[in-house]
């Protein structure tokens, strides 16, 4: 009797709340059994006291980033570009941080990439695709999330106050929890222009969430940019840059008399946008290793949990004391927390769009003889507006990759509806107005990919349009990678891109009308374009090829139409002997692009040598121009001063060979090829040189650069008749601040 009432008073024990004090929680090193204030058994010492006050906790730093497809919202790792250290005195030069565009003028102003197969845009609202030196799409944007609140605030001027440009950057991210985040952007440049009739303006702001549960996850992207770019038509003769000394006195940059006075393209560019899916699936024990699975406790540990009057008892009771080892055990069995994961097998996806452009061309200088055509409105007074506004909703269906060990890939089924609604100015007499034109779209498409594993990724998708104006078109967009191993710790990697598109030209090529431009081309043929990309990239000795080639079939571009003024010499290359207007075009039959690049970084001790050198070539130069070569190489030494500040001290070159550059047109602000009825003017052959300073000081970067060093008489064009900057002396600074 003695026996059971001691077993029973025992069992009565282990029930009590004291033992549910304790619990057991993973750890990184095994499972450790604790009690509610975190106490591992006996072991502690603290008595239930803050040993931690007092001590100075350091902040935790660590930003990490990616993109989002925006179809599909399917997240894309990326590099952090916003905080890169090296070469970042080329951040803000409008050629790009290795030299590969052209543009009209100072930062901020259209510019088009020379390397053809980099080239993309804004298939709907042709206007901004100049302009993407500013602008940041859902597609570019990086999502942040951040171990701490992370505040970047970015400067970028020039010497010169009068005629300098400046750029203002924050950019701000701070996370609600480990999965969700959210964070803004804002960013102002501006640029006065060192000729005539050059500024430019633009103002952009970001606002951003996120949310990546296992369950359901979403990403919100807000942005609202105004761009506004003077327009001056470029210089009235070449001959003040290319021949000075044919003039009797010395022209400051702002003396040069240029082709067009007060006119203006503005764009305003606003976008709203949701990608969220939910997952579905189930949960299973995760398979720990041996080494992080739980052991269970020794007959010693549990009975230490026990009160000292209870071990007392069982100390001289062995079959009592089995029964607690016994009873003690199946309950540390019971409250064995197993580690779970959830496995997504299908996801719902949403995506929701809507955007609203506009763009409007003011003229309100006497420049009518400048164009060939004016439909209407007076000199001086012109202002129109073409409006674009855009909703897209796309709905999918995805069976995830790797929920059994035989799904190799995932695999989504969607459909997409798009409305837009164009609004271009229409002539009446003594008036004009906006008259608007409605398309509707339907899509529908699939993708399969692979994203887990280290050897092999692909991704292949592809839509086709159902029902709409575009009803026929079809896009299929397929990329692979391949890493390998050199050897025992070297890996390259392989990636390949292809694509096929077949599309109806845009609405605004087959239609758009203001003051001086007026086309109706709905008579266009749709553009087939097929392609291929590759790259080849091996770390270890900083080499990267790549390589491209593409068939373009019915092309569509824009090209000068330009009329001899009576009494003006055929022979001329001057714009004041010419009237100008622009057409869209299609070449007939064929073009094919070849392309060959080539990256090699040497890196010896301190000493560091960049080069870059890309090889093209069209067989249609008269609708699709390109340099034959351009080339960037980077000379520079690699220091550190007192072990803390970071010294990139050295210079540039930027090349390309000659070629009949595209021209531009104000009154659209697009580029467009050159009057191949007329002599044209040829672009290139001239080396753009740079001599920098980069310092880099924990969280503080700071650069001097001066530009364009070698600056003086010769063919220093990107654009026919719209000079480089002179030389500029450019002062930078970013600043990351952690809280």
């Amino acid at each position: 009797m003695r026996r059971l009432l001691t077993i029973t008073a025992l069992l009565t024990i282990l029930g009590l709340p004291s033992w549910a004090r304790f619990s057991v929680s993973a750890q990184s090193d095994g499972f450790t059994l604790k009690d509610k204030n975190g106490r591992s058994g006996s072991n502690s010492t603290s008595w239930g006291r803050d040993t931690t006050r007092g001590k100075k906790i350091p902040l935790p730093i660590g930003v990490f980033q990616w993109k989002i497809d925006p179809r599909l919202g399917t997240v894309i790792p990326a590099e952090n570009t916003d905080t890169a250290v090296h070469n970042f005195q080329n951040w803000k030069l409008q050629e790009g941080m290795t030299g590969n565009f052209s543009h009209t003028g100072n930062t901020g102003s259209p510019r088009l990439s020379r390397i053809f197969m980099d080239r993309k845009g804004d298939r709907d609202f042709i206007f901004l695709n100049p302009l993407d030196y500013f602008r940041e799409g859902v597609a570019e944007f990086l999502f942040t999330n951040t171990k701490s609140p992370i505040t970047n605030l970015a400067y970028h001027t020039t010497w010169d106050k009068q005629e300098g440009e400046e750029r203002v950057r924050g950019n701000f991210a701070t996370n609600i929890n480990k999965i969700s985040g959210v964070g803004f952007k804002l960013d102002y440049n501006y640029a006065r222009g060192y000729y005539q009739n050059q500024q430019n303006s633009q103002f952009g702001a970001i606002i951003y969430g996120y949310y990546r549960g296992e369950r359901y996850s979403m990403h919100a992207f807000i942005n609202s940019n105004h761009l506004k770019n003077a327009e001056n038509g470029g210089l009235v003769s070449d001959t003040y840059i290319t021949q000075p000394w044919l003039y009797q006195q010395k022209f400051g940059t702002k003396d040069i008399p240029v082709n067009i006075t007060s006119t203006w393209n503005k764009n305003d560019d606003e976008t709203y946008y949701l990608t969220h899916r939910y997952n579905m699936g189930y949960d299973r024990e995760v398979e720990l290793p041996d080494s992080l699975k739980p052991q269970p406790p020794s007959d010693t540990e549990l009975l230490e949990g026990l009160e000292d009057s209870v071990r007392v008892v069982l100390s001289t009771d062995s079959i009592a004391k089995q029964i607690a080892i016994d009873s003690l055990k199946a309950k540390w069995e019971r409250e064995l927390v197993v580690p779970m994961e959830f496995v997504p097998v299908a996801s719902i996806i949403h995506t929701f769009q809507y955007r609203h452009m506009n763009h409007t061309f003011y003229d309100q200088g006497k420049n009518s003889g400048y164009y060939t055509n004016q439909y209407w409105g007076k000199s001086g007074n012109i202002e129109d507006n073409t409006h674009l506004t855009s909703i897209r909703n796309t709905v999918g269906l995805s069976m995830n990759e790797g929920f059994r060990k035989w799904v190799k890939m995932g695999m989504t089924f969607f459909a997409t509806h798009e409305y837009r609604r164009y609004e271009l100015p229409t002539h009446l007499p003594d008036t004009s107005y906006l008259s608007a034109d409605v398309e509707h779209e339907v899509l529908i498409g699939a993708e399969i990919s692979k994203t887990k594993g280290k050897a092999v990724h692909y991704n292949i998708n592809g839509d086709f349009c159902l029902v709409g104006q575009n009803v026929g078109d079809f896009n299929i967009q397929a990329q692979g990678d391949l890493n390998f191993r050199l050897g025992r710790k070297d890996t390259a990697t392989v990636t390949v891109r292809a694509n096929i598109h077949n599309e109806k030209p845009t609405y605004l090529l087959r239609n758009y009308r203001n003051a001086y431009i007026h086309w109706n081309n709905n008579n266009l043929s749709q553009q087939f374009r097929t392609g291929i990309q590759g790259e080849i990239r091996y770390d270890r000795t900083r080499t990267k090829l790549r390589f491209g080639w593409e068939n373009l079939t019915n092309y569509t571009y824009l090209a000068m139409n330009n009329t001899l003024k009576e009494g003006a010499s055929p022979e001329s290359t001057v714009p004041g002997d010419y009237t100008h207007s622009v057409d869209v075009r299609q070449s007939d039959g064929s073009i094919q692009v070849f392309t060959a690049a080539i990256s090699q970084d040497l890196i010896w001790k301190i000493f560091g040598w960049e080069n870059e050198v890309t090889f093209q070539y069209s067989t249609n130069e008269d609708a699709l121009p390109l340099p034959a070569i351009n080339i960037y190489s980077n000379i520079y030494l690699n220091f550190r001063i007192a072990k803390v500040l970071r010294v990139q001290l050295g210079g540039d070159i930027r090349f390309f060979t000659k070629y009949y550059a595209p021209d531009y047109f104000p009154a659209t602000g697009m580029f467009a090829t050159q009057d191949a009825k007329y002599p044209r003017m040829s672009i290139g052959g001239y080396p753009i040189i740079n001599a920098y300073a980069n310092l880099h000081l924990k969280h503080f970067r700071f650069y001097v650069n001066v530009a364009h060093v070698n600056a003086g008489s010769g063919n220093m064009f990107y654009v026919p008749h719209m000079p480089m900057n002179p030389m500029t002396i450019n002062f930078g600074l970013s600043w990351n601040f952690f809280n």
